[in-house]
């Protein structure tokens, strides 16, 4: 009778809130209150009216807590008789003898989530799996929970990692790997981290990725969940390797494995690539004449596809052009920078169409490939036409520069040196082209003192004379003593273009 007492005291000790409350109600006792004060109120309960029907309503609430096993059946067990080691728990000193007790309770003792699959990663190839999707337990109520699993390395397996080549200083191509996700059994499983998280092997704690920082206003940073590398921390022998995974206990469910894997790179999957996916010219002209097909059913009759040269991440020519297989556009991306920025942050998404872009599914074009090699540099986009042909497309300001030069017409050129058919000439008929003065400066000379007659025929005004000017030289025709004493006056100003600055051709 005091050993069940006990127990069910221990029992009522790993309540949840909801648990006590339950408990308090069924015995007619009080609901409200904070946590502490609620286990209080239920140990008085069991130490004063202790009694088979309390006890029953003790040990189903604790079933419903931890249904995977029967804590009563444990507790009450011989300690002759062994108990399997659980492969997941929280205490260290685990042994595969005799119970695992917490407060004088047997641990729940978790199963391998058989149903659980994970999704299949382009960079990493299962090799052997080391210890199957397990259920993280909480052991308590606390939110911050310790799960710990071990597992064993074979001679062959550690031989592997010894010999493995190196992808760059320290990182070996054949790793251990630590994956967790949701334990969820409907589909495959995405890895998924969950909160606090934190991973110590053999008392030394790994890397976990962390969060990628946000641009956007008001966006949480995001933390890439991928598969945590614990190689460098574990022993290449026989000698058992213990993780302890600290999570935070929110509600959700999650599952942890452990995979022996072979990594992959970026160039790895672009050989591969390459190798087995590489879609003919032929194909992909028959592609683009059945979305080009006439349509009666259409109101609209489509003639030609436009896909430009450009890749959409990286804003530079194409190099290898690749699509997915599932997209409806024929707009292509650049195979080399997808894989990177996968490598470095996977996404596996569509850049055109934001659409899942898994790397089974990618393709390289061959008729686009043809196409970058067949055309230049400044060509920047094509038209696919009906027949499966195409066309290359300039820009608005190539197209511009072409209008004009051919719809500009063809005008003479006139040599302002040579006096036009009606006999006349231009003020600066005396220069040529080259700057070099002519031999019409004597008949410019005299021009201070009224009008002259150019070599040409015109009449040359020197606009800078007034009226009072006029009448000192005797009129505006002038004669012989004022053209003599115009000789001795200073040369008229020469403008930049070396021709008289103030001089104009009167018709």
């Amino acid at each position: 009778m005091a050993a069940e007492l006990v127990e069910a005291m221990n029992m009522v000790k790993s309540f949840r809130v909801s648990d006590l409350q339950t408990l308090l109600a069924s015995m007619g006792r009080s609901k409200s209150g904070l946590k502490q004060d609620l286990v209080g109120r239920a140990l008085r309960l069991v130490q004063t009216e202790y009694s088979p029907e309390l006890l029953k309503n003790v040990r189903q609430l604790y079933e419903s807590r931890f249904p995977k096993t029967s804590g009563w059946l444990a507790a009450r067990r011989p300690e002759g008789v062994p108990v399997p080691y659980s492969s997941l728990s929280s205490s260290p000193t685990a042994t595969s003898q005799g119970a695992d007790y917490l407060n004088g309770i047997s641990k729940p003792i978790p199963t391998p989530a058989a149903e659980v699959k994970l999704v299949p990663l382009p960079f990493y190839q299962t090799l052997e799996t080391l210890l199957p999707p397990t259920e993280l337990i909480a052991q308590n109520n606390e939110k911050l929970q310790d799960s710990q699993c071990i597992f064993e390395l074979t001679p062959n397996q550690a031989d592997q990692i010894r010999n493995a080549s190196e992808l760059r200083p320290g990182i070996r191509s054949i790793q251990v790997v630590l994956r967790i996700c949701y334990t969820d059994s409907i589909g495959v499983q995405e890895d998924q981290y969950p909160p606090n998280i934190a991973v110590k092997v053999n008392q030394s704690y790994c890397h976990v990725p962390g969060y990628y920082p946000s641009n956007k206003p008001g966006v949480e940073p995001r933390r890439p969940c991928r598969p945590v590398n614990i190689t460098p921390w574990l022993h290449l022998s026989n000698v058992t390797n213990r993780v302890t995974i600290t999570w935070g206990n929110f509600g959700k469910r999650y599952s942890v494995a452990v995979y022996l894997v072979r990594v992959f790179t970026a160039a790895d999957l672009f050989s591969q690539l390459k190798l087995c996916s590489v879609e003919s010219a032929e194909r992909c002209r028959e592609r683009i004449q059945d979305k080009l097909r006439f349509d009666p059913e259409s109101e609209i009759a489509t003639t030609g596809l436009r896909v430009s040269l450009i890749c959409p991440l990286v804003k530079m020519r194409l190099g290898v052009p690749c699509r997915v297989l599932t997209c409806a556009h024929l707009q292509c991306f650049d195979a080399v920078f997808f894989l990177q920025m996968n490598e470095k942050k996977p996404t596996w998404t569509c850049p055109v169409c934001d659409k899942p872009a898994p790397f089974e599914l990618l393709t390289i074009d061959g008729l686009l490939s043809e196409i970058l090699k067949e055309t230049s540099e400044d060509i920047e986009e094509i038209e696919y036409l009906t027949d499966g042909s195409w066309r290359p497309i300039r820009d608005d300001k190539e197209r511009d520069r072409e209008r004009e030069r051919s719809n500009t017409p063809e005008y003479p050129v006139v040599d302002i040196c040579i006096p036009e058919a009606n006999g006349h000439s231009p003020a600066h008929s005396s220069t040529s082209l080259t700057g070099k003065s002519g031999s019409g400066s004597a008949g410019m000379a005299g021009v201070t003192g009224g009008p002259a007659v150019a070599p040409g025929g015109g009449v040359v005004v020197d606009l800078t004379l007034d009226s009072s000017s006029e009448e000192e030289g005797g009129g505006a025709g002038g004669d012989s003593e004022d053209t003599e004493d115009s000789a001795d006056s200073p040369a008229p100003k020469r403008g930049r273009y070396n021709y008289d600055k103030d001089l104009v051709t009167a018709y």
